[in-house]
């Protein structure tokens, strides 16, 4: 679990057989805090350390995640990753609760420079079906970064976030160019709300919450 606020940025190379090596780039020394067998936000992708090399850590990607995020076409993908270690207990939740299993893609209609953010407007992919998750004042997290849905079309088929300046140059967000994919999460208590709406209310019972992880 994670907060989708970013620690710092990292290089992404490819090493073969579903293999990356990240390289954190920033000053706040990610890797101290890591160990062997952590979980580890990569672009809001949930990875595990496998293996530390010099400057870096190792991990690697199933073909399904691979497939619904920009880690299938890295090669693509910004000049650098967002970097989030898990949430440990006990600590402040600045942004909202993020999983790192990404929804699927989207991508960067635009992104305007105002006097105090940046005004950025993307496009959910139809395919994955994320738009019914997008709601105006909601959450979602975009390449693991925690925003909040400043506006949206009545389908969810785009959205806006305001970006404040800490966020925007602390992040990958700074270097998107239009029609560049993102990964994109949807707030995981939709989904929630989702799933119950499709049972029958006889059926929410304390087996069923406890089941689902609401006791």
């Amino acid at each position: 679990m994670f907060t989708g606020l970013i620690q710092e940025l990292g290089s992404i190379d490819f090493l073969g057989n579903y293999r990356f090596t990240i390289t954190p780039k920033g000053s706040t020394n990610i890797i101290s805090d890591l160990a062997i067998g952590d979980s580890v936000a990569v672009d809001g992708v949930c990875l595990t350390v496998e293996e530390f090399v010099t400057n870096g850590f190792i991990v690697t990607a199933s073909p399904e995640t691979l497939k619904r995020s920009t880690l299938g076409n890295y090669h693509k993908t910004t000049s650098y990753v967002n970097l989030e270690s898990s949430l440990k207990v006990g600590s402040k939740i600045g942004g909202h609760f993020v999983t790192g299993h990404v929804d699927g893609l989207g991508s960067l209609v635009a992104s305007i420079n105002k006097a105090t953010s940046w005004e950025m407007t993307f496009k959910a992919n139809a395919r994955e079906n994320i738009s019914r998750y997008v709601v105006s004042k909601g959450s979602i997290a975009i390449n693991g970064v925690s925003l909040t849905i400043a506006q949206c079309d009545a389908k969810g088929d785009w959205f806006k976030v305001s970006v404040i300046p800490h966020t925007y140059l602390t992040t990958n967000l700074q270097y998107l160019e239009l029609d560049q994919w993102v990964n994109l999460e949807a707030d995981i208590l939709s989904k929630y709300v989702e799933k119950f709406l499709q049972k029958d209310t006889d059926q929410i019972t304390p087996d069923f919450l406890r089941e689902n992880g609401y006791l």
